[in-house]
């Protein structure tokens, strides 16, 4: 029995190690900015964002080879948020500050708030970016240059850990793009809606492809933005694609374990945390990543020797993940900790079930 795991343990953690470094392959940083300046518009939905927003806007105005315009959306901030804004357009016209309209029934309030924010855009390419993200000054003229011949283009910056929680949730982002999408053949059918993937962190999109997919106005009662935009984009015949962001942007996405645990739970409704999908993420992720640490302890022999085989697989992928992507070497270390903790929130979604409470995140409630 012990001699089947450890094969199983085996085949799972080669299928994911197989995955990642063919992936890291394809998984670049954009291309140099071309000859002619793009026009972007820079959008930053923000809501509550007093202590993001200014470094946010600082960033986005040193953009280097492009011409942009920032676009703000306060969305019915209650701290400071609109003021910064304000001032900082007082001093550069190519900030603009616009005031978010009430929430309506049915809609996400960042969906809404990009909506909004499309809009108001003037270029013909739409950089939808966070406001916990710091771009470098390239970053805006690569994306639009790796955007050619494409629909949308987006990339994991770096992700920014302090706390344990953090460097050891934070990276299983990357652990599950990169470790089981075939980015090689999501190239190879750059319109097939089942290869579709996008990161709502850094979002850049034609404008012809956004209208032509209906936007984030197709998408206003859901969470994955992203994604699902992603999709859209592609469904409508365009294409899309991921690179490496981690040398052109940072991000730090939750500050405490509270936020981490209500944001990873929020996301969970509509990714991994469904009947069908679930099982099947635990087997690869608790089978792959959990199962050949599990048994080291109590094999012998043959059984030891394919489960360690496994064990290095799994840290040999995870570390040269991190090593490209900048992350915490805590993260490969605590590795399988932090596959755990994601199937825990995962499944801790999906059997609250209808007696679930609401997502709550920035003050609103969604019942999804």
């Amino acid at each position: 029995m012990t001699l089947a795991l450890s094969v199983l343990a085996l085949l799972l953690a080669s299928l994911y190690a197989g995955m990642t470094f063919a992936n890291l392959r394809a998984y670049r940083p954009p291309p140099p900015p071309g000859p002619v300046p793009p026009r972007v518009s820079v959008l930053i939905p923000a809501r509550d964002e007093e202590a993001n927003i200014g470094p946010a806007l600082a960033c986005a105005l040193a953009s280097t080879g492009a011409e942009i315009e920032v676009v703000v959306l306060d969305d019915g901030s209650t701290d400071r948020t609109a003021g910064i804004v304000r001032a900082v357009a007082a001093h550069d016209p190519r900030v603009r500050l616009i005031p978010g309209a009430p929430l309506p029934p049915g809609w996400i309030g960042k969906q809404h708030a990009c909506w909004q924010l499309s809009l108001a855009a003037s270029h013909p390419l739409l950089l939808f970016h966070d406001a916990d993200v710091r771009l470098e000054p390239e970053a805006v003229a690569r994306l639009a240059a790796f955007a050619q011949g494409r629909g949308l283009v987006s990339g994991v910056p770096r992700q920014v850990t302090v706390t344990l929680g953090e460097r050891i949730a934070i990276p299983q982002i990357l652990v599950v793009l990169l470790g089981y999408l075939p980015l090689p053949m999501a190239r190879a059918n750059p319109t097939d809606p089942r290869f579709a993937a996008a990161i709502g962190q850094v979002l850049l999109v034609t404008r012809a492809a956004y209208d032509a997919s209906g936007g984030h106005a197709g998408m206003r009662g859901t969470i994955h933005d992203g994604l699902r935009l992603a999709r859209a984009v592609r469904t409508a015949g365009f294409g899309t694609d991921l690179c490496d962001l981690s040398g052109l942007a940072t991000c730090r996405m939750y500050s405490s374990w509270r936020d981490l645990w209500a944001g990873f739970s929020k996301n969970a409704r509509e990714g991994m945390a469904t009947p069908r999908a679930l099982p099947v993420w635990t087997l690869l992720l608790g089978g792959g990543h959990v199962l050949p640490f599990l048994l080291l302890p109590v094999a012998g022999g043959t059984a030891f020797g394919v489960a360690a085989l496994a064990a290095a697989l799994v840290w040999l992928a995870a570390g040269a993940t991190a090593h490209r992507t900048r992350a915490s070497w805590m993260s490969v270390l605590l590795h399988p900790v932090g596959v755990l903790l994601t199937l825990a929130i995962q499944w801790n979604a999906l059997l609250a079930g209808p007696r679930r409470r609401p997502a709550v995140w920035r003050g609103r409630s969604y019942d999804l």
